[in-house]
């Protein structure tokens, strides 16, 4: 602990200045810019602008702000030690998509919030690490990964995957006679709240198991039995290289300012994204997307916009350098980070949520649509099979994005499944739901 707090002082070290942290912050990125669009996206939501022009505002609002919350968490960990700093990382890198879960949460959209929730899971299962394997790996033969968090993030992604794949079993297993356009009466056996309630009390548990198994893998990872420097000699060249360029860098920002950026950033970015949910009503309203494709595909590349935004002018610069210039040396060491993202999303977040809609009266359980747990399941084994043996090459990231294209085509076409959106059904209950369908009104107002 006094080791920690000395780190975190910097004792011994001269300290960042806050005009110089400042400055820091000011020019950290191009992407600053858009800033401007904060108040502008503001005033468009309370003044009832189009909803198209609140959308297009408050998507290039969230754009700095997110890049702002990463850049100040990965210059936050120079204060927390590489250990404690990868976890405010990753914690922060999947804020946007958090906050956008508990604004669906808080307006009880439930089927939105579970199809949001796997489709953040497989953008960063397949997606970003299948893009930046292609891009990294272009020029060598084979990238490398962390093999001790490889080891570990095999087990830990498919545990989260089978949680959501027990109460789906369960479902499909007592469910074999609803008919959408039979009697409520008729439905109710099969689909009711005494069912939901079980559910509700299946779900809580399993996420009580999933919270404590996250806590207990970061305590593994943090804090390894045996000596740490017997981990460290398992490690690839590339990647000690990396740690010692970690230890000899010097943070840009003050710890005291970083901690007030965190904080304004973060309330600003939580405003922004509950006026960009609110929003995209338009979308669902006055186009012909599916549910599905919204909460899939829609949603999780909105709030990854930041990251897009960096990766392909990171990759275009590269590329003109590549043709116009003397190219960079190539990198062995693969960006993985994303994965670790989404073992968070499905290990601590999805439970939180589950929780949290218990303790705010929300019936949000863990029964996903099965479309959405086979695409998991789909995405955990093509993930677990590229990185088995803690190498990766471009083609293997080309597989990895030909298969989130796949996934992108059929929920293009895929309308839902109608008894999981009744079981999701938000404030009303299962038997309001019923009736509702039997008289011919749409679940889409029924959230």
């Amino acid at each position: 602990m006094v080791r920690f707090w000395d780190r975190f002082r910097r004792k011994g070290k001269k300290n960042i200045g806050v005009w110089e942290s400042l400055q820091a912050i000011v020019f950290s990125s191009w992407l600053n810019i858009l800033l401007v669009f904060i108040p502008i996206a503001w005033v468009s939501h309370f003044l009832h602008w189009p909803s198209r022009t609140t959308f297009a505002l408050a998507f290039l609002a969230i754009i700095p702000l997110e890049w702002l919350v990463e850049w100040a968490g990965d210059e936050m960990a120079h204060y927390l030690g590489k250990d404690l700093g990868d976890l405010l990382i990753v914690t922060l890198h999947n804020a946007v998509e958090a906050t956008l879960a508990i604004i669906l949460l808080t307006h009880c959209d439930l089927s939105l919030l579970k199809s949001t929730i796997t489709g953040v899971v497989i953008l960063h299962l397949l997606l970003v690490p299948g893009t930046a394997f292609i891009t990294g790996g272009a020029r060598v033969l084979h990238q490398d990964l962390h093999p001790h968090l490889t080891e570990l993030n095999h087990s830990l992604l498919t545990l989260g995957v089978l949680s959501l794949m027990l109460p789906a079993a369960f479902f499909a297993a007592i469910n074999t006679n609803f008919n959408p356009s039979g009697t409520a009466e008729a439905n109710e056996s099969i689909v009711n709240d005494t069912l939901r309630g079980h559910m509700l009390k299946m779900s809580r548990g399993i996420s009580f198991c999933l919270l404590f198994i996250y806590i207990c893998s970061r305590i593994y990872l943090h804090i390894p039995p045996g000596e740490k420097e017997e981990v460290h000699s398992q490690l690839p060249d590339a990647l000690k290289k990396e740690e010692l360029h970690l230890q000899r860098n010097e943070p840009r920002l003050n710890q005291y300012v970083g901690i007030v950026l965190l904080a304004v950033v973060l309330g600003l970015m939580a405003a922004t994204a509950e006026w960009l949910v609110k929003s995209l009503n338009f979308a669902r309203e006055d186009t012909n997307i599916q549910l599905e494709w919204f909460g899939l595909i829609l949603l999780p590349l909105v709030s990854y916009a930041a990251d897009g935004t960096v990766a392909i002018v990171y990759f275009l610069r590269h590329l003109l350098r590549h043709f116009f210039r003397e190219p960079s040396p190539p990198q062995t060491l693969a960006k993985g980070r994303a994965i670790d993202l989404s073992i968070q999303f499905t290990l601590f977040w999805m439970p939180f949520f589950v929780l949290l809609g218990w303790w705010t009266g929300r019936p949000m359980t863990l029964l996903f649509d099965f479309f959405e747990v086979a695409v998991l399941i789909g995405a955990c084994f093509i993930v677990n099979y590229v990185t088995a043996d803690s190498k990766t090459n471009w083609a293997e990231g080309a597989t990895m994005v030909s298969f989130y294209v796949m996934i992108a085509v059929c929920a293009w076409y895929y309308p839902g499944q109608t008894e999981n959106r009744i079981m999701s059904t938000c404030p009303q209950t299962v038997a309001e739901a019923l009736e509702a369908l039997a008289s011919g009104h749409s679940l889409e107002g029924h959230h």
